[in-house]
């Protein structure tokens, strides 16, 4: 097993789940121009990927988080989570974690 450890202080912006759905049943995103309230700031690790994605490691407290949900540290940057686990380990929660895979916002260009 590999530890990664803690490289950024990570905030947690999570989008109302499941969304809200039209007359047709097909759900509808929040307005990408209101930011969700801030659900806490933890340590965490944001890594980049040698593909350009980006591999996050959250505090469990941060869960459930999800696709389309916002990260940021301390400097200012933000990524968009594509998908998340979380990784609980019976009998030891001082190892949980939540892994996912993001891309930076924006992107980098090579």
């Amino acid at each position: 097993m590999a530890v990664v450890l803690p490289n950024a202080m990570l905030t947690a912006y999570v989008l109302a789940h499941p969304w809200e759905r039209d007359a047709n049943g097909v759900p509808v995103p929040p307005n990408p121009n209101e930011k969700p309230p801030p659900r806490g700031t933890w340590p965490g690790s944001v890594l980049e990927q040698s593909d350009g994605s980006w591999s996050v490691r959250l505090d469990p407290q941060a869960w459930p988080v999800g696709s389309g949900d916002t990260i940021t540290d301390e400097t200012g940057r933000s990524w968009t989570l594509s998908s998340a686990r979380l990784h609980a380990v019976p009998g030891c929660a001082d190892a949980d974690y939540v892994q996912a895979a993001a891309t930076l916002n924006p992107p980098e260009v090579p």
